[in-house]
């Protein structure tokens, strides 16, 4: 399009002004408040036939690390609040009470150190548990849709 000194831009391909508007261009239509705005949504039916198993198996491993870190965690606060609490004394006299001095105590066993053990094994076993059930259920998943034809789904935009 191409300007004239006029006010209104000239059609360069046929030498036309184009139709007046009532309103100016780049001017911003406000709806009335009567008016309801249409909502939208559109719906898209989708089928899912294959899974990568390698990105499966990374995105996995990294929520199973999360996991691990979480199990950690929970397993040491665990521990100090129970330290914190006196539990792990009051069951120490307890026992002695019963079984007599020299006895078996629970600081034995539920220490730091092997309470930190412990959360690390577990921690580590489920990185390894979780990763390659992940990844066999992704194999699992290819052979089924390729047996049923896939994995249905209807997604709507709204």
């Amino acid at each position: 399009m191409t300007t004239t000194s006029g006010s209104r831009p000239m059609d360069s391909d046929t030498g036309n002004r184009p139709p007046v508007t009532s309103q100016p261009q780049g001017a911003l239509v406000v709806p009335s408040a009567r008016s309801v705005p249409a909502v939208r949504s559109r719906r898209v039916r989708m089928t899912v036939q294959r899974v990568d198993p390698w990105t499966v198996l990374r995105l996995s491993f990294l929520l199973s690390l999360a996991v691990a870190a979480i199990t950690v965690v929970a397993g040491l606060l665990l521990w100090g609040l129970l330290a914190a609490g006196g539990v792990f004394t009051s069951v120490d006299r307890t026992l002695e009470d019963v079984l007599g001095d020299g006895a078996l105590t629970v600081t034995q066993y539920f220490g730091f150190g092997k309470v930190l053990s412990v959360s690390l094994l577990i921690a580590a076993i489920d990185v390894v548990l979780i990763t390659a059930l992940a990844t066999i259920g992704a194999f699992l998943f290819n052979l089924a849709t390729s047996v049923s034809g896939g994995l249905e789904l209807t997604v709507t935009e709204e």
